[in-house]
C-alpha cells in the first residue's frame, strides 16, 4: 500500500498542496513551523478520521475558512481508490471515494492504513489513560474499520446513560426515592451499554493479546540493555473479568461473555453510580498497562527509556498491521530521527526501509538516516519544491 498523490486545500497553515508520491522513502525537509506536521497530519486524518494532535476538527481548518479539503489516491495492489474528505467544523464532514459520495465518512476508513510515530507519543508512556485508551482504538479501526462504529455507538450510549443517572440522583436525593419508570428506562441502557462496551472491550483485549509480544520483541531491539517491556489491559471489571483475557496465551474472550459480566457488575454498582452520576464501570474506564521489568513505565522510567516504549508501540503497532490482510500500512515519521539516540535511530531507519512506504519529516537534513535517502522536497512558507 502506498499513496500516489496527496492534494490538501485550506488544511491548517496551507492554502493549497499538491504533492506526488510514489513508494519507498520520501523526505520532507524544511525549518520548524512551515507546515511539515500539517501534511503527515493529512494523510493520517483519511486513515483515522481523527489528528493526533488535536481532539476536535476546528484546529484543522485555516484561519478564515470554513472548510478544508483533503484529498488521497491510494494505491493497494495494483487497485487504485482516490478518497476525499470535507472537514467542516460545526456541519457535518463529508467523503467521496473516487469521486462518488458515501453515506458517512467513517466509510473510507481502511482504504489507508497508517503508523504515525511523533514527539506526542511521549504522551502514551507518560499521559492520562485517555491516550492509551486512543492508542488502542485507533489501531483497532485500522484493523477492523467497523470498530469506528462500535466506539461511536458506545460513546453515544455512555453520554445517554450518564445523563440519566445525574437526573435519578438528584431525584432521589431530593424527594428520597427513585422515579419507577426512570429507574426502568436506566435498566434498559444497562443492557446497551453491556451489549456495546463488551464488543469493544472484547476488541480491545483481544488486540492487546495479539499485540503484547510484538510490544516486547520491538522494544528488546531498541533498547536491548534495558528492563523487559510487557504491556496489559486493566479493566475497570477487575477480578471479575475472565482469568488469563488479553494475554498471548489467555483464552479469546467474546462480546456475549464480557456482556453478562458488565450488567452483573452494572447492578452491583447501582447505588454508588446514582450518588455519583456517572458510569462507574466499562471500557471508558480502563487503560493499557506498561510495565519495565517489575515498575510502570509512567512515573519510574528514564527519558530514553519513555522514548523506547513509545518507539516500541507504534514500531508494534506497524508489525501487527503488516502481517495482516488489507495491506501494509504507510509509515509516517514525524521529525522523530532528531529525538533518538543513535541506537534508537538506527532500529527506526532498519524498519522504515523496509516499508513499502515512508514518509519522514525533518528541521535539518542530517538527522535523516542516510538508508532513507529517497525522494525530497523543500518544505517553506506556503511552498512545497521538489530537491
Amino acid at each position: 500500500m502506498y499513496l500516489r498523490h496527496l492534494q490538501v486545500t485550506d488544511f491548517r497553515s496551507w492554502e493549497h498542496v499538491d504533492l506526488p508520491l510514489r513508494a519507498g522513502p520520501t523526505v520532507l525537509v524544511g525549518p520548524n513551523g512551515r507546515g511539515k506536521t500539517n501534511l503527515l497530519e493529512a494523510i493520517g486524518y483519511i486513515a483515522t478520521l481523527s489528528s493526533h494532535r488535536v481532539a476536535t476538527d476546528a484546529p484543522l481548518v485555516r484561519h478564515g475558512c470554513d472548510r478544508a479539503l483533503v484529498r488521497a489516491a491510494v494505491v493497494n495492489e495494483g487497485r487504485e481508490l482516490t478518497v476525499e474528505l470535507e472537514i467542516a467544523p460545526g456541519r457535518a464532514n463529508r467523503a467521496r471515494i473516487n469521486r462518488g459520495a458515501v453515506g458517512k465518512p467513517r466509510d473510507v476508513l481502511g482504504i489507508l492504513r497508517t503508523v504515525l510515530f511523533s514527539p506526542e507519543d511521549l504522551a502514551l508512556v507518560r499521559g492520562d489513560p485517555s491516550e492509551r485508551r486512543r492508542f488502542l482504538d485507533e489501531l483497532l479501526v485500522q484493523r477492523a474499520p467497523r470498530y469506528a462504529g462500535v466506539r461511536s455507538e458506545y460513546d453515544r450510549v455512555l453520554r445517554q446513560r450518564n445523563a440519566l443517572l445525574k437526573s435519578l440522583g438528584r431525584s432521589r436525593r431530593g424527594r428520597g426515592e427513585e422515579d419507577p419508570y426512570a429507574a426502568s428506562t436506566l435498566q434498559v441502557w444497562d443492557n446497551h451499554l453491556a451489549t456495546t462496551g463488551a464488543e469493544l472491550l472484547a476488541a480491545r483485549l483481544n488486540l492487546v493479546a495479539d499485540l503484547a509480544p510484538f510490544v516486547a520483541s520491538s522494544y528488546a531491539e531498541v533498547a536491548p540493555d534495558s528492563r523487559p517491556a510487557l504491556i496489559s489491559y486493566r479493566s475497570s471489571l477487575g477480578a471479575a473479568l475472565p482469568e488469563g483475557s488479553g494475554t498471548p496465551d489467555g483464552p479469546r474472550v467474546t462480546p456475549e461473555e464480557l456482556a453478562e459480566v458488565l450488567l452483573r457488575v452494572l447492578g452491583e454498582l447501582r447505588d454508588a453510580e446514582l450518588e455519583r452520576g456517572v458510569s462507574l464501570v466499562g471500557p471508558h474506564r480502563d487503560d493499557l498497562d506498561l510495565v519495565l521489568g517489575r515498575a510502570p513505565a509512567k512515573g519510574y522510567a528514564s527519558h530514553g527509556e519513555s522514548w523506547s516504549f513509545a518507539l516500541a508501540l507504534r514500531l508494534a503497532s506497524y508489525q501487527l498491521l503488516r502481517d495482516e490482510a488489507g495491506g501494509e500500512p504507510v509509515l509516517l515519521l514525524d521529525d522523530v530521527f532528531a529525538e533518538l539516540d543513535t541506537r534508537r535511530r538506527a532500529r527506526l531507519a532498519d524498519v522504515a526501509t523496509k516499508a513499502e512506504q515512508v514518509l519522514v519529516t525533518a528541521a535539518v537534513e542530517g538527522d535523516v538516516p542516510v538508508e532513507l535517502d529517497g525522494v525530497r522536497y523543500r518544505v517553506s512558507e506556503g511552498e512545497v519544491t521538489r530537491d
